[in-house]
């Protein structure tokens, strides 16, 4: 099974991006949900660092300068962001 990754991405408006994806589809997706922890803080405070996003070749995914990247399976399979799957076991639990 060959993996879908990212093969391009365009800021829309806050924190919505266009992504286009290696098979050939297309999605938009609000990436607020996947900004939480200390690596994202300042791409969520600043609209600029947010917007500077690339597409990493090699990984095939959404990175930005600051080291900040989010899993293009996640992306590609709507998944939840792994902030809420813990809280949901904390729930559980």
């Amino acid at each position: 099974m060959k993996l879908v990754r990212i093969k391009s991405v365009e800021p829309l408006k806050d924190f919505m991006v266009h992504l286009e994806f290696t098979d050939g589809t297309n999605r938009d997706i609000d990436l607020e949900p996947f900004l939480r922890g200390k690596v994202f803080q300042s791409l969520r405070n600043n609209p600029q660092d947010f917007r500077a996003m690339k597409v990493d070749e090699r990984m095939g995914t959404i990175v930005w300068e600051n080291g900040a990247d989010i899993d293009p399976d996640v992306l590609y399979h709507n998944l939840k962001p792994v902030w809420a799957e813990e809280k949901e076991l904390e729930l559980t639990k």
